[in-house]
């Protein structure tokens, strides 16, 4: 039962955090706030355009894919578009300023240079931090599936009831419902008890079972209809609780494209 993460707003966070310490560790050494950043503004969607192409496009197209030397050579590449791309904004900068009689706001090539070279550190450092953040995922991933592999092997689930195992089917559960400190296993032959918590039984089941209610888990291969608060299981109606529906509609509509 996975969960999809949105993550935009660490992101975003995360360069407005970059643009307002650059401005004002630059602007005290450069004694112009103003200057500050009007310079890490013009520079920040160039580096920001590198760091997102090189990890959301280099690494899982070729590091991740052991083409290694394409992955090298490409890399190269950028980094040499990239820079270009901000000479041509400093030069552009420093032009306009200029013409417009904006001596006040230039804060000398050389200081230029060394915003640059702090924004490209930068970049580093959060292309290190999204690669072992994807390194991460992927393993978790690799560790989910094996763990569906293991589960799936069995094809049934065991159960404890009337002090006697019970294996069944996966395919044969209908739904589950909580009882308190009891399950009961709704079959398409049966209803089985037995004495334990639903959030037990969950991690043992694989994704082709969901919970939709703090009371129920509901096999999805057997759903026949589903609105935002109800899903019809064989014949059997259901209620999907409100703390549940955002994610349900998400892994239903997910699974279904």
């Amino acid at each position: 039962m996975n969960k999809r993460s949105e993550n935009i707003y660490y992101h975003i966070g995360y360069w407005i955090f970059v643009l307002l310490v650059l401005t004002k560790t630059f602007g005290l050494s450069w004694r112009n706030n103003t200057a500050a950043f009007f310079f890490v503004c013009m520079l920040l969607p160039i580096v920001i355009g590198t760091s997102y192409f090189f990890n959301y496009v280099l690494v899982p197209k070729y590091f991740f894919a052991k083409r290694y030397a394409r992955f090298a050579f490409y890399t190269f590449c950028t980094a040499v578009v990239s820079l270009y791309l901000e000479m041509l904004v400093l030069v552009f900068s420093f032009v306009f300023m200029v013409n417009l009689n904006y001596q006040n706001l230039s804060p000398g090539a050389s200081q230029t240079k060394l915003l640059a070279a702090v924004l490209y550190l930068l970049v580093i450092l959060w292309s290190f931090f999204l690669l072992m953040n994807q390194i991460r995922e992927n393993q978790q991933t690799i560790e989910k599936l094996l763990s569906e592999n293991e589960k799936m092997k069995k094809s049934f689930l065991e159960v404890m009831s009337n002090r006697k195992t019970i294996k069944i089917p996966y395919d044969d559960i209908v739904y589950v419902e909580s009882m308190a400190d009891y399950i009961r296993i709704v079959t398409v032959k049966d209803k089985i008890v037995s004495k334990e918590k639903i959030s037990h039984l969950a991690s043992r089941l694989p994704d082709t079972f969901l919970r939709i209610h703090r009371s129920f888990i509901i096999n999805t291969d057997r759903i026949k209809e589903r609105s935002l608060n109800e899903v019809m299981v064989d014949d059997v109606l259901l209620n999907i609780g409100k703390s549940y529906r955002k994610e349900v509609k998400e892994l239903l509509s997910y699974s279904s494209n």
